[in-house]
């Protein structure tokens, strides 16, 4: 994989996780956060940015080669349609913490949830169709994101 191209998925992974900090570091200390109803199977604060972290490397990682990959092939219009795909899910990945935290809009977080859970499991498919080490990989990217959204979905619920 090249430098630059993992540069820029790196940026945008990075850029995803600061724009959904601005949202979601404030909230968690409110009041109208601490006083929401959450299942038992949720995670420990603490869980959280450990996770991410983790995801938006192991994100950077596997679509910077999935697209190298593309471009080797000398298909990039694959290419441009994977940065496109990636490009959608990483604005679902941060538009959830505004939509859920700043705007706090538990119904329509429960749905970004869901298409961020999608988005997720196609690009996965889509790095495994290319190296499929590369997309087993990535395959905990969609696993997160349908828990939560189980998690968002139930807490909507609890809530409502």
């Amino acid at each position: 994989m090249r430098f630059s191209t993992l540069a820029k998925t790196a940026g945008g992974s990075i850029a995803t996780g600061v724009i959904g900090g601005l949202a979601t570091r404030p909230a968690v200390q409110s009041s109208w956060y601490r006083r929401l109803r959450k299942p038992s199977f949720q995670p420990p604060p603490a869980a959280f940015p450990i996770v991410w972290n983790l995801l938006y490397a192991d994100i950077s990682g596997v679509s910077a080669k999935t697209i190298d990959g593309l471009e080797e092939r000398g298909d990039a219009a694959a290419a441009r349609a994977y940065s496109r795909a990636l490009a959608l899910n990483l604005a679902l990945n941060a538009s959830w913490s505004w939509v859920f935290f700043n705007r706090r809009k538990l119904g329509p977080a429960a749905v970004v949830a869901g298409a961020l859970a999608v988005s997720s499991a196609d690009l996965a498919r889509r790095a495994g169709s290319v190296h499929p080490a590369a997309g087993a990989a990535l395959a905990a990217y969609p696993l997160w994101c349908g828990f939560a959204t189980v998690l968002s979905t139930r807490i909507w619920w609890l809530n409502r």
